[in-house]
């Protein structure tokens, strides 16, 4: 009897891509086929879309590989991934903006960093436009042909290397699916956007899991400048979520994680677990 194995060219366990949009056509375009340019493992897309007005939807419909949630209102970057857990079937799962460009074994290398040791909950790469200790600025590229150089030079210099960090930005992030079977999904309570993936980050780490920067991976992000959003409102949002992600953590400063995160341990289920 033979075994047709042609299909598995390569062998990898699914890997569910999450991708949230709302508006913003040419960057989801362009993200996307950076993803099907740049990725060899075996992938599912799940796509949520937000309301889009602008034709998102009607060119989401035509990927393959992939699961489309189309929202008439606007769910937030929380509801969205959470809507998107429930359907994603992969072993990992990645959360990833759809303004970001990825790049030459992005994945690869996050799931290399990720299965490194049992201990690594969550892992995120380098970026240009992102939290400080994963940022690599001033960006030293000026087209996204150099942007690509660039990554895979630093790529190679930086082979397998990674630390340790507190908190993770949501821009591009990649966990097993048993880490939200433990910890559950994205608060809610932070619709719209921001903070989420903090307050993700520090039950991760009340669970005994480490987040980790893969420092050989590096990510291009366009940045919320790039919708040309109403900045007042986006900075009301920050504010207001700032205040409740510390409330809801009794923080007072970003810098107080690693104790906030060892008084609340161990991971208790009926007050840390998010449903979605």
């Amino acid at each position: 009897m033979t075994v047709n194995h042609e299909h598995q060219s390569y062998a990898s366990p699914l890997i569910s891509i999450i991708i949230l949009t709302r508006n913003g056509l040419p960057f989801t375009k362009e993200c996307i086929s950076s993803i099907f340019r740049h990725t060899k493992e075996n992938f599912e897309l799940i796509l949520v879309d937000n309301g889009s007005t602008d034709g998102t939807l009607e060119f989401l419909k035509t990927l393959p590989n992939s699961k489309v949630i189309a929202n008439k209102q606007n769910k937030g970057f929380s509801g969205g991934c959470n809507q998107a857990f429930t359907f994603a079937r992969g072993d990992c799962i990645v959360l990833l903006n759809n303004d970001t460009v990825v790049t030459n074994e992005w994945l690869y290398r996050l799931l290399q960093q990720l299965n490194k040791n049992p201990s690594i909950g969550i892992v995120g790469p380098r970026s240009n436009n992102v939290v400080s200790h994963q940022a690599i600025t001033p960006a030293p590229y000026k087209t996204i042909n150099q942007m690509q150089k660039f990554a895979n030079e630093w790529a190679q210099t930086h082979d397998q290397q990674g630390y340790e960090v507190d908190y993770l930005s949501g821009l591009c992030m990649i966990f097993k699916r048993s880490l939200i079977d433990m910890i559950g999904g994205l608060d809610e309570r932070f619709s719209p956007g921001y903070f989420e993936d903090t307050d993700f980050s520090i039950r991760a780490q009340i669970s005994n899991k480490e987040l980790w920067v893969a420092n050989d991976v590096f990510i291009h992000h366009y940045g919320s400048s790039s919708f040309r959003i109403n900045r007042a409102l986006q900075n009301k949002i920050i504010l207001e979520n700032r205040k409740k992600f510390f409330l809801k953590w009794k923080m007072s400063d970003l810098k107080e994680i690693k104790e906030t995160v060892e008084r609340e341990k161990p991971f208790k289920r009926e007050q840390h677990y998010i449903p979605f």
